[in-house]
């Protein structure tokens, strides 16, 4: 596809949920498909309408650390201070550098943890819009089609698959905007 927006900012769609309205509006219109007495009035459409693992691994390595770092090992006041200036020592400081040495392990892998998550988030919401944005389109072909075939119905039935063309027009239009499709 395109260009594919990557700023939430500048997104229609910023998360899965925000998606489900356009899932409504496409299961709205395959009942239509399958239910030619559907109408309006049988339909939520005017109520679609209206209405991180990393941090707990690095806390676990600095807490190790401060556990097995010092001259005098385990969690007594000699063990851990004993352990803190340890790891002070590594960066040429003293108990005090050794709180940010221990805790550098939780900082820089929830950061890495967070991160990843982001980003696997952000893949899913892509593949999300791509998968909806085929859908809607399929589904707006179908309605087409029906409204061709079934162009002596009546009003009613005329209005509501109307309806859900141009909800299905406006939803691929906002979900092109997003995967970046000119």
């Amino acid at each position: 596809m395109g260009n594919y927006i990557i700023d939430k900012k500048n997104m229609i769609f910023k998360s899965q949920e925000a998606l489900e309205p356009i899932q409504k509006v496409i299961d709205d219109a395959d009942k239509a498909l399958h239910d030619s007495s559907r109408r309006m009035q049988d339909s939520p459409i005017g109520e679609v309408l209206g209405g991180v693992a990393g941090a707990g691994a690095g806390a676990a390595a600095g807490f190790a650390g401060l556990y097995f770092g010092g001259s005098v090992v385990g969690l007594s006041a000699a063990g851990i201070t004993s352990g803190l200036a340890a790891a002070g020592a590594l960066v040429g400081g003293g108990m005090a550098a050794g709180i940010a040495v221990l805790a550098a392990p939780a900082v820089v892998l929830g950061a890495a943890g967070v991160g990843v998550a982001s980003y696997m988030k952000e893949q899913e919401l892509r593949k999300a819009k791509e998968l909806i944005y085929k859908n809607a389109i399929a589904k707006q072909n179908a309605i087409l089609k029906a409204l061709q075939e079934e162009r002596d119905a009546d009003k009613g039935r005329i209005e509501y698959l109307t309806t859900l063309n141009i909800m299905l027009q406006e939803a691929i239009k906002q979900l092109k905007h997003d995967l970046g499709i000119e």
